[in-house]
């Protein structure tokens, strides 16, 4: 079975300007191996390079040096040398990403964002408001809501719509920023219950998971960070 992500060599460092451009190194030669229906969870204190690196994978920071190899479209795509367009590509069709907050959209509706993927990879409209209402009542958010905008929604509401929309599309890749800060315990049950379908279907994960119970019950192995200064 082949890889489903594959980190080889990363690099990432960052430069403050506005400290008379001192640089530093947060992530040298990072390897990680991800294989299909497997949840890996980074781990290590904090300041390690944890939220560096997983911003690394889904594209958001470029790579100083390295690969970032994932399996889409029947190949293999390099994401840290992918242009903006495979990179919006891959996100829309192999590598998904649920994050602490959720980017509100105004006027649209709680609905439409978990939606919204789904039409994107082609699905038909109907379906795909059909399978969001599904996910949101699953996460236990109230009817009434489904029609409303997140942005006034509490923190634990907006994350779930955010959980919604990240585990909807089934991506064969998904990325996993604390997925349950700030849940109760009942919807953390349901969010362990995504997590175990979604390895069963052969969905390769990575996350963050600083609830211990929760990382203990779907992670299959830990992926060590250390500070450069400690590893070195």
């Amino acid at each position: 079975m082949s890889a489903a992500l594959k980190v080889e060599a990363l690099a990432k460092g960052f430069t403050l300007h506005l400290q008379g451009g001192i640089g530093f190194q947060v992530l040298q030669g990072e390897e990680l191996t991800v294989m299909p229906g497997e949840c890996v969870a980074l781990a290590g204190p904090s300041g390690a390079g944890k939220s560096t690196l997983m911003r690394c994978l889904q594209g958001n920071y470029g790579a100083d040096a390295g690969r970032i190899l994932l399996t889409h479209r029947g190949g293999v795509a390099d994401l840290a040398s992918a242009d903006a367009r495979l990179v919006r590509e891959i996100r829309r069709e192999t590598l998904g990403y649920v994050s602490q907050f959720l980017r509100v959209i105004p006027r649209v509706s709680a609905r439409d964002v978990v939606a919204e993927p789904l039409i994107e990879r082609g699905m038909p409209r109907a379906e795909a408001q059909a399978r969001a209402t599904a996910m949101l009542t699953r996460l236990n958010l109230p009817a009434r809501l489904h029609s409303l905008p997140p942005a006034t929604f509490s923190g634990g509401e907006q994350q779930r719509v955010n959980l919604a929309r990240g585990f909807a599309p089934h991506y064969p890749i998904l990325l996993l920023d604390e997925p349950t800060a700030s849940l109760d315990a009942a919807n953390r049950e349901v969010v362990i219950g995504l997590i175990q379908e979604a390895k069963a279907r052969g969905t390769a994960l990575v996350g963050i998971f600083h609830d211990i119970e929760v990382r203990d019950r779907v992670a299959d192995r830990l992926h060590d960070i250390r500070p450069l200064e400690e590893a070195a």
